[in-house]
């Protein structure tokens, strides 16, 4: 990749993702899909505790590895990051961002809210976007410049625009700031726990007007920016930047985007 290239995963101007590139992506969270839903509710599965502490499964190990291998066959020249082996440098100026199974607390808990994510990156930033929840049979994902789709119907974030009677859905409230937690009840607003990918699946969609994270991985965020681009809402970190890899995730219907974020930093 150049030198002078945009940070990881910030959109930029750029060209439209190809329609074929975007389909093959798709294409692939659903295989993810597949494979999870073998184990999704197996009274034997196993869940262990990496080194971080966080739990993983045979199942999120297997997703990753199919996705791996399908991407050395098809794109061998691609670089991958993923959240259960390293990464893999690239030699063609694009990249897959891969989370096999985002959400292996409630996966592990039989919730059917977890997801399979899938993005692609190149010179200008993220071009493409999928998450994938298998369990509940959505599928959302987004090209540059090509729309965002569910199921294959195009779809938007809501125009609600009002913190009071806004939804606000975290994938967890062990690591907020209770300060924060009490000037977001304040303001009225609505709190779920319809956590991980499909929180964001749920802005996307125009069900809810914001899903946030305080702390995630670029694997976790990253086919937001394109997702919400096209949608007609609004990525960020929790300082306004566009950029997934930095440690932090708002996504919103864009109308309570800055009110939301005053919030969130204690403004």
């Amino acid at each position: 990749m150049s030198a002078d290239r945009p940070a990881p995963g910030v959109p930029a101007p750029g060209p439209a993702a190809p329609v074929e590139l975007l389909n093959e992506a798709v294409d692939l969270a659903r295989q993810a899909g597949e494979v999870t839903l073998r184990y999704f509710r197996s009274p034997g599965l196993v869940v262990e505790e990496k080194s971080d502490g966080t739990p993983v499964t045979q199942a999120d190990r297997e997703a990753e590895r199919l996705l791996r291998l399908e991407l050395e066959r098809r794109h061998p020249g691609d670089g991958i990051v993923g959240e259960e082996e390293g990464d893999k440098p690239s030699e063609t100026g694009r990249r897959w961002i891969i989370d096999p199974l985002d959400g292996t607390k409630a996966f592990a808990r039989g919730v059917p809210l977890y997801a399979n994510l899938v993005a692609v990156e190149d010179d200008h930033g993220v071009m493409i976007g999928v998450i994938n929840a298998p369990a509940a049979g959505e599928t959302v994902y987004a090209g540059r410049g090509l729309g965002c789709f569910l199921n294959g119907v195009r779809t938007a974030v809501n125009g609600y625009g009002n913190l009071r009677g806004s939804w606000l859905s975290s994938s967890g409230w062990a690591h907020w700031d209770e300060a924060c937690l009490l000037r977001l009840k304040r303001a009225g607003l609505q709190m779920a726990g319809w956590g991980d990918g499909y929180g964001y699946l749920l802005v996307a969609t125009g069900r809810i007007e914001a899903m946030a994270d305080p702390a995630a991985a670029l694997y976790d965020l990253a086919p937001m920016p394109v997702i919400f681009d096209e949608a007609g809402g609004r990525f960020t970190d929790w300082s306004g930047s566009v950029d997934p890899g930095a440690g932090t995730g708002l996504a919103t219907n864009g109308r309570i985007h800055d009110d939301l974020l005053a919030l969130l930093g204690g403004d």
